[in-house]
C-alpha cells in the first residue's frame, strides 16, 4: 500500500515575526465508506460494546444523582419526609432520561448524558437553609454565629415537605426561563462572543468546584476510593462488593427508608404534591437558570472538542439549552428537587474512553443510557438499590471525572497567547475571584442580609456558584479589554493541525461537519413552517458560515475550540457518532 508524500504548509508561529515554519501536510485518508465495518477505529460501536459504554455513563450519573439527593437531604432529620427518598431519586432518574434523549435527537446533537449539577444544588440549598430556623450559638467570648436549628422542635415533616416543594418550583422556574432563552437565540448570540478565556477559566473551575463533596465522601474510607481506576465499571463493581463482604457500612442513612420502595411507580405531576411558587423560590430559579446555562454552554464547547468536531453553532446552542428547560420543568412538576443539564462529569468519562474506544461519544450510547434512566424511574425499588453505593465509590468516580475536566480546562489556554499580560490577568482574576467568593460566603460569620429575603436568595445564589461567577467575569474581561485576534486566541493562524486539515477539506465535506448538529430529516424539512420567533432553532442558510467556522462579523468568531486534531474522516465520525 503506498503511502502519500509530505508536503509542507507554510504557516506562521503564535506571537513571531519570524520566517514561516513548515508543517507536515496530513496524510490523505481515503474517503471510501464502504471501508468503515464494525471492526473499523471510526466505526459505529456494536450493540455490545455500546451497552458496555452507557453502563460506565449510567454509574456516573447515579453516583451524581445519590451525591446531589444525599448533600441535599444530609440534614433531614429522620422521619422527615412524607415518602420514601427512593421514589424522589426514581423521578430524577426518569427526567434525566427523557432530558437525555431529548438532548441527543432533538437539542444540541451532542452525546451529552443529562443530569443535575452543582448548579442546582447551590440554589437549593440556599432555599432550604434560609426556610429552616436558625438558633443562635456563642461560643465563648466570640460574636454571635448563627447554624441550623437541628433540636427536635427545631423541623417538623411539613416545614421539610415545603421546602422541597419550593425548591421544585425553583427547578420549574429555571426551566422556563432556559427555555424562554433559548427560543430568543440569546445562547447562540453569547457564544459566538465566547473564546478561549472565557471556556478554560469555566473549566478549571468546574474541575475544582466539587473538590469539597469529593473529598467529604472519600474521607469514609480512602482506602476503597483509591481503589478507583478510571476504568469505573470494573472498579466500582469490586469496590462495591467488598464493602459488602467485609462488612463496610458506608451508605448513606438519608437515603434509605425503613419501609420498601414499590416495584413499580408511574411518576407524574402531583404525586405528592404540586411545586410551590413563591418570590423566594423565583430568584432562586433565575440563579439556576443562569448557572445552568453557563455550565451548559461549557459541556457542548468540550464535548465537541473531545469528539474533534466544530464548535457548536448558534442553532445547536440554542435547542439544547431549549431541551434542557424542557427536562427541568419535568423534573420540577415530577417533585424532584434538581433539574437537568448536560454534566461535566460524564464528558469527563468520554474522555476517558476515548483513548480507548472512539465510539465513547456515539449517540447510540447516549440514547442507552436514557432509555435506562427512564425505566430505572419506574421502579423505585430498584432505584433503592443504588443508594447502597458506599460513599467513597461515589467519592471517587466523581474525583476522576472532575479532574479530566479540570485537565481540559488547563489544556485550553494553548489557544490563546498566555504570555500576555492582559490574557494572564484575565485568567488569573476570572479564577481567583470564582474560588473567593463563594469560600467568604460561605464562611461569612453571620448569613447575608439585604432585608428582603428573595433578594437574598438570589445573591447568594449567584455569588456561591463558581462557574457561572468564572463564565461572567471572563466573558466581561475578554469583551471590555482590548486585544488583537491573535492575543485572544481567535486568529485562524493557530498552529493547529485541526485548521491545518480544516483548510484542504472539500466543500462538500465541511457540509457534512456541519450535518453533525443538523436536525433529523423529518424535523429538518419542517423548519420552514415554523413561526419566525421559533427560526432560531433551525439551521438556516447563513448559518453555514459559523458553523465552518468562520467570523460572524468583524473581530469575533464562532471558532471558540478547534480540536487537537482528527483521528478519522468526517465520514466515519458521523459514522460513530449515528445510531
Amino acid at each position: 500500500m503506498s503511502r502519500s508524500h509530505l508536503h509542507p504548509i507554510p504557516l506562521h508561529s503564535v506571537g513571531s515575526q519570524d520566517a514561516p515554519v513548515s508543517l507536515p501536510r496530513p496524510l490523505a485518508v481515503p474517503q471510501n465508506s464502504s471501508s468503515h465495518t464494525w471492526a473499523s477505529p471510526c466505526g459505529p460501536p456494536t450493540w455490545g460494546l455500546s451497552c458496555l459504554l452507557a453502563l460506565q455513563h449510567f454509574l456516573v450519573l447515579a453516583s451524581l444523582l445519590c451525591a446531589s439527593h444525599l448533600l441535599l437531604l444530609r440534614s433531614l432529620p429522620p422521619g422527615g419526609l412524607s415518602y420514601p427518598p427512593a421514589q424522589l431519586l426514581a423521578s430524577s432518574f426518569f427526567s434525566c432520561g427523557v432530558s437525555t434523549v431529548l438532548q441527543t435527537g432533538m437539542g444540541s446533537r451532542l452525546p451529552l448524558v443529562q443530569a443535575p449539577s452543582l448548579e442546582f444544588l447551590i440554589p437549593a440549598l440556599v432555599l432550604t437553609s434560609q426556610k429552616l430556623p436558625l438558633a443562635i450559638q456563642t461560643p465563648g467570648n466570640s460574636s454571635v454565629v448563627l447554624h441550623l436549628c437541628r433540636r427536635p422542635g427545631c423541623h417538623s415533616r411539613e416545614l421539610w415537605n415545603t421546602s422541597l416543594r419550593e425548591v421544585s418550583g425553583a427547578v420549574v422556574v429555571s426551566g422556563l426561563l432556559q427555555g424562554m432563552l433559548g427560543l430568543l437565540g440569546a445562547p447562540g448570540r453569547l457564544f459566538l462572543h465566547c473564546g478561549p478565556l472565557v471556556l478554560a477559566p469555566s473549566l478549571v473551575v468546574a474541575g475544582l468546584s466539587a473538590h469539597r463533596e469529593v473529598a467529604q465522601f472519600c474521607s469514609a474510607h480512602w482506602g476503597l476510593a483509591l481503589l478507583l481506576a478510571p476504568q469505573v465499571l470494573i472498579p466500582v463493581a469490586c469496590v462495591w462488593l467488598i464493602s459488602a463482604l467485609l462488612g463496610l457500612s458506608i451508605i448513606p442513612l438519608q437515603l434509605s427508608a425503613p419501609t420498601q420502595a414499590p416495584w413499580f411507580w408511574l411518576p407524574h405531576p402531583g404525586e405528592w404534591d404540586w411545586p410551590l411558587l413563591t418570590p423566594r423560590a423565583l430568584t432562586a430559579g433565575i440563579s439556576m437558570a443562569l448557572a445552568a446555562s453557563t455550565s451548559s454552554l461549557g459541556c457542548y464547547a468540550l464535548c465537541g472538542q473531545l469528539l474533534h468536531l466544530p464548535p457548536p453553532p448558534p442553532h445547536a446552542c440554542n435547542r439544547g439549552l431549549s431541551l434542557e428547560g424542557l427536562g427541568s420543568v419535568l423534573a420540577g412538576l415530577l417533585g424532584s428537587p434538581m433539574g437537568t443539564a448536560s454534566s461535566f462529569p460524564n464528558v469527563g468519562t468520554v474522555s476517558l474512553f476515548q483513548y480507548l474506544f472512539l465510539q465513547a461519544g456515539s449517540q447510540r450510547v447516549t440514547h442507552i443510557v436514557g432509555l435506562l434512566c427512564m425505566g430505572l424511574g419506574l421502579s423505585p425499588r430498584l432505584a433503592q438499590f443504588l443508594t447502597t453505593i458506599p460513599l467513597p465509590v461515589l467519592g471517587g468516580v466523581l474525583g476522576v471525572t472532575q479532574a479530566v475536566v479540570l485537565s481540559a480546562g488547563f489544556s485550553s489556554f494553548h489557544l490563546a497567547d498566555i504570555d500576555s499580560g492582559r490574557n494572564v490577568f484575565i485568567v488569573g482574576f476570572s479564577i481567583f475571584m470564582a474560588l473567593l467568593l463563594p469560600r467568604w460566603l460561605r464562611e461569612a460569620p453571620v448569613p447575608f442580609n439585604t432585608g428582603w429575603s428573595p433578594l437574598d436568595v438570589l445573591l447568594c445564589s449567584l455569588l456561591a456558584e463558581p462557574i457561572f461567577l468564572a463564565g461572567l467575569l471572563g466573558f466581561l474581561l475578554e469583551n471590555t479589554i482590548s486585544g488583537t485576534r491573535l492575543e485572544r486566541g481567535l486568529s485562524q493562524g493557530l498552529l493547529s493541525s485541526f485548521v491545518a486539515q480544516e483548510t484542504q477539506m472539500s466543500q462538500k465535506s465541511r457540509e457534512k461537519a456541519a450535518q453533525e448538529y443538523g436536525l433529523p430529516f423529518p424535523i429538518q424539512d419542517m423548519c420552514p413552517c415554523i413561526p419566525q420567533p421559533l427560526h432560531f432553532l433551525c439551521p438556516m442558510p447563513e448559518d453555514l458560515g459559523d458553523e465552518e467556522g468562520g467570523p460572524s462579523e468583524p473581530g469575533e468568531t464562532a471558532d471558540l475550540l478547534p480540536g487537537c486534531g482528527e483521528s478519522c474522516p468526517a465520514s466515519s465520525r458521523e459514522g460513530f457518532r449515528s445510531k
